[in-house]
């Protein structure tokens, strides 16, 4: 049945015929703003279906009269922005690293360039605020395994540590018990010295007989009452800062099995000056020597 339209008696309005529960709806036309908006819209869809790209082909898509490409126009800006930084990139590579310390405005670069370098290839394990965590250093502080000057930040980036290269870091630390070189009995003495060294709570009559064994055997990388060497990268363990924890049960861990950890080389991987600026990023955050 064919809707009945009526004649709406208040506004004179002819009806759209619908009716919902005795509601009728008006036929009310649409305002003329809008109707020149909306055929506006069709007329301007069609102009950038011809002037821009906008239909996609089988294996590529239609160009446009203006050959405009997004991908092709950032492309362009960080090429543009890339010629701008290799100047300062050529300044840093040939610069010493004291020198670009002392230089304002290679400084203000290398430290922005560090900044992002590290957050792309070192937060990862180093964490986004350099903090560290466990097994991985905090470079916030100023304990370093193997020294915090500048030279020292500079070529453990770019050699890393227990890497087949031939400037690597080297140290590992033996696996006492499992090598059968000490008891287990004389690794708890050990790790209740070396928690007295840390200032930690400990069993006296243990530690004074651990400290005769950390002489014996400790003392060669650690050196006489834990504080380090940085030459073979044995960390202070009198400092109060520990790279895997604390506990008594991590430290016999430690003398149990050893620690060997490693950090990759970034020379092969990185520029000259990417890793300048990264040992200078470093450097400022609050440890460097």
């Amino acid at each position: 049945m064919a809707a009945e339209k009526h004649t709406d008696d208040y506004t004179g309005i002819e009806t759209t015929g619908h009716e919902w529960d005795g509601i009728r709806e008006l036929n009310n036309p649409l305002p003329r703003w809008w109707l020149w908006t909306f055929y506006a819209s069709i007329v301007w869809s069609i102009g950038y279906w011809i002037v821009m790209p906008a239909w996609p082909l089988v294996s590529s898509y239609t160009t446009g009269m203006i050959d405009y490409s997004s991908r092709a126009l950032v492309a362009e800006r960080i090429e543009e922005a890339r010629s701008a930084q290799d100047v300062y990139a050529a300044k840093i590579e040939g610069a010493a690293l004291s020198e670009i310390q002392s230089d304002p405005e290679l400084l203000e670069f290398a430290m922005a360039g560090g900044r992002s370098a590290f957050a792309v290839n070192c937060s990862q394990c180093h964490g986004r605020g350099a903090a560290g965590a466990p097994g991985y250093p905090n470079l916030n502080d100023d304990a370093w395994l193997w020294g915090g000057t500048l030279d020292d930040i500079a070529q453990t980036i770019a050699y890393g540590v227990r890497t087949e290269h031939d400037e690597t870091r080297v140290g590992n630390m033996p696996a006492f018990v499992s090598d059968e070189t000490l008891t287990r009995d004389q690794a708890n003495d050990v790790a209740e010295y070396v928690l007295s060294l840390g200032g930690r709570e400990h069993e006296a009559a243990a530690a004074g007989r651990g400290s005769e064994v950390f002489a014996e055997h400790c003392a060669a990388c650690h050196r006489a009452g834990g504080v380090g060497n940085t030459e073979v990268g044995a960390p202070n363990i009198a400092d109060g800062i520990w790279l895997y924890g604390d506990d008594k049960e991590t430290i016999l861990e430690t003398v149990t099995y050893g620690r060997a950890g490693v950090m990759p080389i970034w020379a092969d991987r990185l520029s000259p000056a990417t890793i300048k600026q990264l040992a200078v990023y470093v450097h400022a955050l609050g440890g460097g020597q």
